[in-house]
């Protein structure tokens, strides 16, 4: 896989820290050409400057042709890995929904729009879409996230499904907590259910990087979580009693 990867274009979006910067630095590691993609332009430009990469600040939305020209006309590796967090409830309000919804579902759909057509001319392409064990399960506290979360991941395996056999190769990340501003950010149901079992950024690239080697779509930081999706297909009313006991527990703890 690494020798797959040399001179490699790749794009990676929400890269200026967390996953999306240890992704960016494990594919310059690989010997690609990295397009560092974040909202706040320094963290792009800094990211950029330690890989060696070319940062291409903005909305993860409208980055592919500005990335496409950095990278000379093509883009072998897109990572949709830029989202937001949304926490709340069915009352959150209708623009923390529409964020939501932008950032972590439409931001990579728009993304495959413009990169599908190229791609199946050329009978490669590699789409990663960073979703969450949320989008496989759900999260206490965040109706926002999860529901965006399983878009996202609805929309990985519909690529999978419609392309795999022209060529275009896709992967779902699902990691449970990891050490980053989004977990710190989740407050108290994040310490409640992420924090105890929460992994560093480069074990996501890790994964990632066995994952794409081993040509699984399914890519699980936590290798846990595929005994929970199984529970959750097996038994949904008992996982979801289980899930509820976890929600009485947090709702007792606030």
């Amino acid at each position: 896989m690494v020798e797959a990867l040399q001179g490699a274009s790749v794009v990676v979006t929400g890269a200026g820290g967390g996953i999306g910067a240890a992704l960016a630095r494990r594919f310059a590691s690989a010997g690609a050409r990295v397009v560092v993609n974040d909202l706040d332009a320094r963290k792009a430009e800094a990211v950029a400057a330690e890989i060696g990469g070319i940062a291409v600040p903005g909305d993860a939305s409208a980055v592919v042709g500005a990335a496409r020209d950095a990278l000379g006309g093509a883009i072998d590796v897109y990572c949709a890995n830029a989202g937001v967090g949304s926490g709340g409830s069915e009352a959150a309000g209708e623009d923390v929904w529409a964020l939501a919804w932008d950032v972590n579902v439409m931001a990579h759909v728009r993304a495959a729009q413009e990169l599908i057509p190229g791609w199946l001319e050329r009978g490669q392409g590699r789409f990663v879409s960073t979703v969450s064990a949320a989008g496989l399960l759900t999260m206490i506290g965040a109706a926002p996230y999860s529901v965006t979360k399983h878009g996202a991941y609805a929309f990985a395996e519909w690529l999978s499904l419609t392309y795999r056999h022209r060529g275009i190769k896709v992967h779902a990340i699902c990691p449970q907590g990891v050490r980053t501003d989004m977990l710190a950010a989740t407050g108290s149901a994040g310490d409640l259910v992420l924090q105890p079992t929460a992994i560093e950024p480069d074990d996501v690239a890790d994964a990632l990087f066995k994952g794409m080697a081993d040509d699984r779509f399914l890519i699980l930081p936590h290798p846990e979580v595929a005994g929970f999706y199984q529970s959750r297909a097996g038994d949904p009313d008992r996982w979801l009693g289980t899930m509820n006991r976890i929600q009485q527990k947090w709702e007792a703890g606030r």
